[in-house]
């Protein structure tokens, strides 16, 4: 099999049925299977994947995971349970269209030293969404969730680190791709392991593109090849104290620790974007 799209559900059933869609409609020339992970929902997604999903796709199965161990966890249940050349980490809210799974496929073929690679993500009216980034530093985390992001020494961290500073119109290699939507090979799994399950939410993509990179493997950005994806994390508010107090601001603190606790607080020597 080429590949597996595996998607993590947690409470979000309403996207399932136009994800799946547009994969079955905008796919071709590829051997390929869909995994739904469910996260524990609680909205009855379970119930509807059962109802309205299973009977007209056969190439899709459910796996439920009656506990929610966050975003590493889920995604590491599909990828040991899913047979493809390739795993590709999707969220629900990502809509494939022209055929992009068989172009990362083919990519993946023609360029065996890459281990991960992740497309160009656009929002629904077209515009870019920035989704490949450089390794960040304490620094740059922090002025993204305090008032310092007004300053401009901040901004121009925080830029950098979003690599808008580059117009995303070209293949390259990049520092590491957001698991909203990244294709990994699996055989460069196999070496590199699994997602480090101790990242509940955010920043366990960082960590996995740093030890594919540490593996020896190539982290790009495949800017040939879009796709559409309706949300962007929901961890950073508009207003600043509000997204410092809200849940998912301190999910992502806790996850900084974490990284910088396991990587130390300097950037790698070899940089790649």
């Amino acid at each position: 099999m080429d590949l597996s799209a595996i998607i993590l559900n947690y409470n979000t059933k309403d996207f399932l049925l136009p994800c799946i869609k547009g994969m079955v409609q905008h796919t071709a020339d590829l051997d390929y299977e869909i995994v739904i992970v469910d996260n524990a929902s609680t909205d009855g997604s379970v119930a509807y994947i059962k109802e309205k999903i299973l009977p007209r796709f056969p190439q899709v199965k459910l796996l439920e995971s009656k506990e929610n161990k966050g975003f590493s966890a889920g995604n590491n249940l599909g990828i040991s349970r899913s047979a493809g050349r390739y795993a590709l980490i999707m969220n629900p809210d990502i809509v494939i269209w022209d055929n992009s799974l068989k172009a990362m496929a083919d990519y993946m073929d023609a360029n065996p030293n890459v281990g991960i690679a992740g497309p160009r993500l656009l929002s629904p009216d077209g515009s870019l969404q920035y989704f490949v980034y450089r390794f960040p530093s304490p620094q740059v985390l922090m002025y993204r969730r305090t008032p310092l992001a007004r300053l401009g020494f901040a901004q121009r961290a925080i830029k950098k680190y979003l690599m808008m500073d580059w117009d995303h119109t070209d293949n390259r290699q990049v520092d590491w791709v957001q698991g909203s939507c990244m294709i990994a090979r699996r055989e460069a799994i196999k070496q590199v392991g699994l997602m480090d399950e101790r990242f509940f939410l955010f920043l366990e993509d960082t960590d996995w593109c740093r030890r594919f990179w540490e593996a020896g493997f190539e982290v790009r950005y495949l800017s040939d090849v879009e796709i559409i994806h309706y949300h962007g994390r929901a961890s950073v508010s508009s207003h600043f104290y509000l997204s410092f107090f809200n849940k998912m601001s301190w999910i992502h603190l806790g996850s900084a620790l974490k990284y910088f606790r396991k990587w130390g607080f300097n950037l790698p020597e070899k940089r790649h974007a």
